[in-house]
């Protein structure tokens, strides 16, 4: 069994599902599985896939992880007994051979946004863990130790970085369980205090780490179906986290329509409320410059907010954002498959993003285009014109 708690997903699903069960309980959803690496053949493993899936929704939250949960000051109660109830459900999930039949699996999460928020990531963690036991069956760990021990050597042992700190953001691409949890022994055992954290529930639970995470691009895709008009989305789902949170889980995401029309909605209320904004897309040197000039144009004063860097981080690349922003903000940094999924095998960069909310189409417009996924380019179009967001110009 792959995934044997319901805390073995990463936090920021608990704490937009308590947004969704205060504010939307009856929003309708769709997520989309895509396995971003051009040849790989996921068809043969879609049986093991299903028992993983069927396994997974047997769990029920223990009474010891739910007193662990009512220890977090930004959970409610009523929420906490709600989980007490929960329990996944496989007949919102369709796990098929992709009618292209080229190896590709379509994965379609299909029901009520309360009831299939939790199946995102243990799903991806489930798709790994299948793949690689099945195509690297006995793989020596020797290497990836070999690597990490690499990884921490360098962040600790260099001069000048005692204060960068990294966070375990690898749950969704890992290449095990156990090799998950190896990970972050081993960095909390080496790094001490620059280890900030993991987004991994179980796993802080477990090696008495601090839990992290906010809000994800599912949570602002919705609102462009849940908010008041497409234009004011943005807005509408800042100002309902800030209305759930009352100032906790302050750090805002900045790439669901790309940085220009994030900076355009994150006037001085949003930026003297939120505690920061996360970079997930884009050139992200370019990103933080633009959004210290834009705290300082509202008179804000920088160093006194977080910049949270996590797309696609190693840990010389953290070095070098740390170095060039160091002394001007606060920094964060979520380094995710690198960590978890760095023993040899190329680690597969698969993703489940929503793609429907109450019936219409839901996307994100990043700065990396790669990262865009919609089912309605008609939408997309509209999208465009609605955010003022222009069309990328191809190399």
């Amino acid at each position: 069994m792959i995934v044997s708690s319901l805390l073995d997903t990463d936090l920021y699903k608990f704490s937009m599902m308590q947004v969704v069960l205060h504010q939307y309980p009856a929003a309708h959803v769709e997520y989309r599985f895509k396995c971003r690496n051009p040849g790989i053949d996921l068809v043969p493993y879609i049986d093991e896939i299903r028992e993983e899936l069927h396994a997974l929704c047997s769990l029920r939250f223990t009474e010891q992880e739910l007193n662990y949960l009512r220890g977090w000051r930004f959970l409610k109660s009523d929420f906490i007994d709600f989980l007490g109830l929960f329990q996944l459900n496989a007949k919102y999930v369709e796990i098929t051979p992709s009618a292209l039949g080229n190896g590709e699996i379509d994965i379609k999460i299909c029901g009520p946004w309360l009831h299939t928020i939790l199946f995102e990531v243990p799903l991806l963690a489930i798709v790994n863990e299948v793949y690689f036991r099945n195509t690297n069956a006995g793989l020596d760990l020797a290497e990836g130790r070999r690597r990490l021990r690499e990884k921490v050597s360098l962040l600790r042992d260099t001069a000048g970085y005692a204060e960068c700190r990294i966070a375990d953001y690898g749950t969704r691409r890992r290449f095990s369980r156990e090799w998950h949890k190896e990970v972050a022994t081993t960095l909390r055992d080496g790094l001490g205090a620059q280890l900030a954290g993991t987004s991994n529930v179980w796993l802080a639970w477990q090696l008495g780490l601090r839990p992290l995470g906010t809000l994800a691009h599912e949570y602002l895709q919705a609102h462009q179906a849940l908010g008041p008009r497409l234009r004011d989305s943005q807005v509408a789902a800042l100002e309902a986290w800030a209305k759930e949170y009352r100032g906790d889980l302050g750090i805002a995401l900045s790439d669901v329509y790309g940085l220009t029309a994030f900076l355009r909605d994150f006037d001085m209320y949003f930026c003297k409320l939120f505690d920061g904004t996360r970079h997930d897309s884009g050139d992200p040197f370019a990103w933080g410059e633009r959004v210290l000039a834009h705290y300082e144009a509202n008179r804000v004063d920088p160093r006194s907010k977080i910049l949270v860097f996590s797309d696609g981080l190693d840990i010389p690349k953290v070095m070098k954002l740390y170095h060039h922003f160091h002394g001007r903000c606060q920094l964060a940094f979520g380094v995710g498959t690198n960590l978890t999924n760095d023993v040899g095998p190329t680690p597969l960069n698969i993703v489940i993003k929503m793609v429907r909310c109450n019936g219409q189409p839901v996307a994100k417009l990043s700065d990396s285009p790669g990262k865009n996924m919609c089912e309605d380019d008609a939408y997309i179009t509209y999208l465009r014109q609605v955010f003022d967001i222009p069309v990328p110009v191809k190399a």
